[in-house]
């Protein structure tokens, strides 16, 4: 499929199709985790993998870093009149050797540090022991999840989005089967459901591996040039994307640690419910930005503004199409949700409405505002994308974090994020205008 030449609508479709099978599976591994861990534990289950899910937002960040602003420029100077396969496989290669470094200092925080920062990241002593029991097989793994995220981004990239949806598939499924079996047959727990889930990201790192064995791989380790500013471009084009799911870790710490000080522990499983629907959720906004990005860097490169705006249009299609539908099941079901994360205690069921209710007015712009990262990054516009991840992932959302239970009551805290959504898809809407009227028409 030629991304410079061919129909535009068929080729969108076609990787968001690959791309929402990639991450809806990629999603699954905590959403089956923590509905299986809270049926065995109850709701200090949930709790447990709240505490825990900053860690996934730090190892999937490092993957997205890498293989995002990796492949964004490898697919420019694939998509420019002068660009050779021998250069764009130098920021291939570079991409991959900033991956060794950052799952390096990941797997060395996690091995040696991890009981302070699950105590930073909101664990009292009942939900620390079942952290890091969760934690156990799973430290085992982390390369497999940041060269997991790193390897996917650039399969689609190379033209292969099927594999890497199939390999994620794999280990989704193997999770989904292995979680029950460790969890329930083999009386495993929440260790169980740590063990299912490493050994599902070894299954799709080795699927995706085959893809340099194939006939179709174009891409190819070289030794780069001027290696350190390679690396430096691929930092500033990705750390956007990183942001985008960093940020959802620094929220889930910021947000634990002013539940448990303002609402108790009910609350915070309450919140491990919305952390798995908020990562499905933006696990969506993910497929749109992939699935557009490819188009979207190969024809910036080739100076072809009209099939960029015609992405475009289809891409903010679907972004309305996410964000109403989880907007909608969210207002309209909320209990739904507690039933099948765990079983509830009447306090739950109580406060869960209300709680999910709130947070999930986000869900109506957070596709919009993920997605638009991606296409400023794709058309090397890396300031206006880190600004949105920036004042998604920090700035406005932590300072409602603090100050709206201190001003307006502890319960005001579930309305930090529906606002800052709104702030941030202003300035958003306003950039890709911008943006937008300045593509050449080659």
């Amino acid at each position: 499929m030629n991304l410079l030449t061919d129909d535009i609508k068929k080729i969108y479709f076609k990787y968001l199709t690959t791309s929402f099978g990639s991450t809806l599976i990629s999603t699954i591994y905590g959403i089956v985790d923590t509905a299986l861990v809270g049926q065995y534990h109850g709701p200090v289950g949930p709790a447990a993998l709240a505490v825990f899910a900053p860690f996934w937002n730090i190892l999937y960040s490092f993957g997205l870093l890498a293989g995002i602003g990796g492949s964004v420029l490898f697919s420019t100077i694939r998509g420019e009149a002068d660009g050779t396969d021998e250069k764009s496989d130098q920021y291939f290669s570079a991409a991959v050797i900033l991956g060794c470094i950052l799952t390096a200092a990941a797997w060395a925080a996690i091995l040696f540090f991890h009981e302070p920062l699950l105590l930073f990241f909101g664990a009292d002593e009942t939900l620390l022991d079942l952290a890091k029991t969760y934690l156990m097989p799973v430290k085992f793994t982390v390369p497999f999840f940041v060269f997991g995220q790193l390897f996917s981004a650039f399969l689609r990239n190379d033209n292969r989005p099927g594999l890497a949806t199939v390999s994620v598939l794999a280990g989704g499924v193997f999770n989904i089967f292995g979680d029950w079996f460790f969890i329930f047959a083999l009386d495993m727990g929440i260790f169980g459901a740590g063990l299912a889930t490493g050994i599902g990201a070894i299954l799709s790192f080795l699927l995706m591996l085959t893809h340099f064995f194939s006939k179709k791989n174009t891409l190819r380790f070289v030794k780069p040039d001027f290696l350190f500013q390679k690396i430096k471009q691929i930092f500033v084009t990705g750390f956007s994307t990183c942001i985008v799911d960093l940020a959802m870790g620094v929220l889930t710490i910021l947000l634990n640690r002013q539940i448990m000080r303002y609402l108790g522990s009910d609350a915070l499983a309450v919140y491990g419910i919305i952390v798995n629907i908020g990562t499905f959720v933006q696990c969506c906004a993910y497929s749109i930005g992939q699935a557009a990005q490819p188009i979207f860097s190969v024809n910036f490169g080739a100076g072809k503004g009209v099939r960029i705006r015609a992405c475009l249009k289809y891409a903010l299609y679907t972004t309305a199409v996410f964000g109403l539908a989880w907007a909608g099941v969210s207002l309209a079901a909320p209990n739904m949700y507690v039933y099948i994360f765990m079983s509830p205690t009447q306090a739950v069921l109580n406060i869960a409405p209300t709680i999910i209710r709130t947070y999930s007015l986000s869900f109506l712009l957070l596709p919009f505002n993920v997605f638009s990262t991606y296409y400023f990054q794709a058309l090397l516009k890396p300031r206006l994308s880190f600004f949105i991840s920036i004042a998604r992932g920090f700035l406005i959302s932590g300072i409602l974090i603090f100050l709206l239970p201190r001003t307006a009551g502890a319960m005001s805290i579930w309305f930090s994020m529906p606002i800052t959504e709104l702030l941030v898809a202003c300035f958003a809407v306003s950039g890709i205008v911008k943006c937008t009227k300045t593509l050449s028409d080659k």
